[in-house]
């Protein structure tokens, strides 16, 4: 599973490097949640919980269906 998720966050890093941001891999708990950490300009940027719902869960739940959701930390 964890192979899918760094797949699937490969898709989506590029546009947020684009914009001088990144993310990480933290973790996937048992029960399939993943924890992921906004980095560069996403840390603490105002948009930040949107690009997380509408970027990166939406790609790694459509890409890894094993996951049940995805937070930041």
């Amino acid at each position: 599973m964890r192979e899918k998720v760094e797949n699937a966050l490969a898709k989506i890093r590029p546009a947020l490097q684009a914009d001088g941001g990144d993310v990480e891999l933290v973790e996937i708990t048992p029960q399939g949640v993943v924890r992921v950490r906004l980095t560069g300009a996403c840390k603490g940027c105002p948009m930040a919980g949107q690009t997380l719902r509408q970027g990166v869960e939406r790609v790694v739940l459509k890409e890894v269906p094993e996951a049940v959701r995805v937070e930041a930390v």
